[in-house]
């Protein structure tokens, strides 16, 4: 068992999310899965971190309620987003009781039957985007899937949940792009800022006029004194907006690239392929920090109470501990079973929704233009990577 000897302040951690990693990311987690599971580095802003990487580690550790995402068990060095309590207090921030609770009363709009039910309105959705793209292809010859298809899609079918105006969209978007990607600290805190000003005033305006979607039914759970407090509320539609739009876009774009580079453009292979995309292409490279309330040993290492502790989904993916040839994308692969949605009680309440959007936005793209192919040579596309996650700036392509 290992503990740590001395302090970050006295010693120099290695940062393994340099260039290198921006370069080729699954390379670096495959050098320290060979040096270990568990590592003692700093994140690009010098806070000092464990970063765990085996498959089996990491999947015990998502599951292990001694490591919590409540903030309060930190015992310094975590920054985040620093985030106002009208958007913290949402499921990734917040104890186990509390959790439960929250989780009870969002869970509704999000079960597989319910989620069955709007499969006919996110097809329409799916189709008048792929409208837009194919339009765009028509008129210049190509076109570019992440701006015409993959980031407006998600935010049209979460939109239509909490009833946001669609002219908003592209507002939102630009300021979560911002808190994701910041290019300065005062863009992040504008961000914040607006972010916050915004779900403010979309709350107050549905409280004046409900309607029939998930935060109208918030809001009265809230005014008919049910266990939800104001903050709480507006930090649930800040995380069903943010979650349920970015994550869905870099399924979408990535997962398409990967398809269109793996020779399997028949959309009779989806959805099985999809939950290996899952595997493959996962654009959260780790979950929520997590915040040990006790030391737990993990892999052999021992980490104190208090510190932050990254688990690595996309190094687990990667562990040929756990899965056969892991650099190899195999639609049809025995072991389907990956982290990509979450594992343990933080598993995502919007996973049959994501499966449903991915799957028919894959498929419909595959019917509808079946010569599709990337516009550029695949090492020119352009990637945002931090040690967060993994996305494609655009997608340009042709039919």
């Amino acid at each position: 068992m290992t503990e740590a000897v001395a302090s970050a302040e006295t010693v120099v951690l290695p940062q393994p999310f340099g260039e290198g990693f921006a370069a080729d990311p699954y390379a670096v987690y495959a050098r320290l899965r060979a040096e270990g599971s568990v590592h003692r580095v700093a994140l690009p802003d010098g806070a000092p971190v464990w970063l765990v990487t085996h498959e089996a580690d990491v999947r015990a550790g998502l599951a292990d309620g001694r490591f919590s995402v409540d903030k309060r068990h930190s015992r310094g060095g975590f920054k985040g987003f620093s985030l106002p309590p009208a958007l913290d207090a949402n499921l990734l921030n917040i104890g186990p009781e509390d959790h439960l609770r929250l989780r009870r009363l969002v869970a509704q709009g999000f079960t597989p039957r319910h989620v069955e039910g709007m499969r006919t309105a996110v097809q329409a959705a799916v189709d008048a985007f792929a409208d837009r793209l194919v339009a765009r292809l028509e008129a210049e010859g190509t076109a570019d899937v992440v701006a015409e298809f993959a980031r407006p899609l998600p935010l049209k079918v979460i939109g239509d949940l909490l009833a946001v105006p669609e002219e908003e969209y592209g507002r939102f978007a630009g300021w979560i792009g911002s808190m994701l990607l910041p290019g300065s600290g005062e863009e992040l805190a504008g961000a914040v800022r607006s972010v916050h000003g915004y779900l403010v005033e979309l709350v107050a305006a549905r409280r004046a006029a409900p309607g029939d979607d998930i935060l109208s039914g918030l809001i009265a759970a809230r005014d008919s004194g049910d266990r939800l407090g104001e903050d709480e509320l507006v930090s649930l539609a800040f995380l069903i907006l943010m979650a349920g739009s970015e994550n869905v876009q870099h399924l979408i774009s990535g997962g398409l690239l990967t398809l269109l580079t793996h020779g399997l453009e028949r959309p009779e292979l989806l959805p099985e392929a999809v939950e290996e995309l899952f595997r493959y292409a996962v654009p959260n490279h780790t979950a929520i920090r997590r915040f040990p309330t006790e030391p737990v040993e993990i892999g052999g290492v021992r980490i104190p109470a208090g510190d932050t502790v990254l688990f690595s989904i996309a190094s687990a993916h990667r562990d040929p501990a756990r899965y056969p040839d892991p650099d190899r994308f195999d639609p049809g692969r025995a072991d389907k079973a990956h982290l990509a949605l979450g594992h343990g009680v933080h598993y995502c309440l919007g996973a049959p929704l994501a499966r449903t959007q991915v799957t028919l936005a894959l498929g419909t793209l595959l019917r509808r233009l079946p010569g599709l192919r990337p516009a550029v040579p695949v090492r020119e596309l352009e990637w945002s990577t931090t040690f967060r996650f993994r996305a494609l700036r655009a997608l340009p392509v042709t039919a």
